[in-house]
């Protein structure tokens, strides 16, 4: 559930920039150039929730963070070639 509403999320933000491209491509009066920055500030709007949203979600526990950097974190017995 959490997953689908981030990926909602993106391709808002994606669409969002598109149409803000899409009214600074066709400048035909100065209506376009209001759509275009209000376009923008959704999107800026949309990244800062998400942001803030995902910082929350990853402090609460309800996202675990997973790769490289957090299986270097969990094996702190494991010697690297430095400390040997």
């Amino acid at each position: 559930m959490i997953k689908t509403i981030i990926i909602l999320v993106f391709v808002l933000i994606i669409a969002s920039l598109a149409i803000a491209l899409f009214h600074l491509v066709n400048p035909k009066d100065e209506e376009h150039a209001k759509k275009t920055v209000n376009a923008l500030t959704f999107r800026i709007s949309l990244s800062l929730i998400l942001f803030i949203a995902l910082f929350i979600a990853v402090s609460l526990g309800i996202i675990k963070p997973h790769g490289l950097g957090i299986t270097m974190q969990n094996h702190p017995a494991q010697k690297t070639p430095a400390t040997q």
